[in-house]
């Protein structure tokens, strides 16, 4: 209905009607949600450079184009633009909505998540713990962006191998998520995802197994098999795979993400590069 929409405005408005521009947003929030982040990035594009031209920097609307924007480019692993458009966000909401208010904490909190894909972990844990503490204040413990900002905190601890600590986190929102938002919801199977990969970590082999096997399955379900984070929960199950030395079915999980990443992010996206090499490192293994 909402691309119905849009192609019905393009027919008798020009691209810069506000209406037009809402419609292009919703769907690049559709697009985005089911992981089709180039054709999200040019609908947002549109919308966002539209109301840049027509309400100016600092709308309400622009901001919220710029905010989306930012967090497509964020899963198009291109970090360096994302950070600049984050940057930018969060100057103006802090001038025009203040420090507190629940936007700008949310652009924060993207913030320190694109550190942590920079691997600035110093930093990604600066911000994380302040607007970590900030939300749980403003918001409440179980809001779902208070949530969202523990596991972006729990991830930061995982990238610092301070695995209790991830582990701690991670099961609590892992928990939270099951009561609040239910167990199939996509938040709650990311948390558990997370939470495979740092049993991973610990050498906790069966629970990671165990967790990742059943995120797996629900997410392709739920989500797809081809959604972004079904393929990172299949790439992580791989891996598990590989260190209890069954490096048959690593590879063919390693395959299938391979194959998929190539159509759908490209050979030059990080996280494609990423498992062609995991891929690489199980063939070396099952030949030796």
């Amino acid at each position: 209905m909402i691309r119905r929409l849009v192609e019905a405005r393009q027919n008798v408005n020009d691209s810069d009607d506000n209406d037009m521009n809402e419609a292009l947003d919703l769907l690049g929030e559709v697009l985005y949600l089911q992981g089709s982040y180039a054709k999200a990035e040019r609908l947002q594009r549109r919308a966002f450079e539209s109301r840049r031209r027509i309400l100016g920097h600092e709308h309400y609307d622009t901001l919220q184009s710029m905010n989306s924007l930012a967090l497509t480019y964020f899963d198009q692993g291109r970090l360096k633009k994302a950070e600049e458009l984050q940057v930018q966000v969060v100057e103006t909401r802090k001038r025009v909505l203040g420090h507190e208010h629940p936007d700008t904490l949310n652009s924060i909190g993207n913030l320190a998540l694109t550190y942590y894909g920079q691997e600035r972990l110093k930093e990604a844990e600066e911000l994380g713990v302040q607007v970590t503490e900030t939300m749980k204040r403003v918001l409440g413990h179980e809001h779902p962006d208070t949530l969202i900002s523990i596991s972006n905190l729990a991830l930061t601890y995982y990238g610092q191998e301070r695995l209790k600590e991830a582990e701690e986190l991670g099961v609590q929102v892992t928990e939270t998520r099951k009561r609040v938002l239910g167990h199939e919801h996509p938040d709650t199977l990311i948390s558990i995802s997370n939470l495979a990969s740092t049993y991973y970590d610990q050498g906790r082999l069966k629970e990671a197994e165990e967790l990742g096997v059943q995120v797996t399955e629900t997410m392709k379900r739920v989500l797809g098999d081809e959604h972004p984070e079904t393929l990172n929960s299949m790439f992580n199950l791989a891996w598990t795979y590989s260190k209890q030395e069954r490096l048959k079915e690593a590879e063919k999980l390693h395959v299938q993400v391979v194959e998929t990443r190539k159509r759908v992010l490209g050979d030059e996206h990080p996280l494609t590069q990423k498992v062609m090499d995991a891929l690489a490192r199980t063939r070396k293994f099952l030949t030796s």
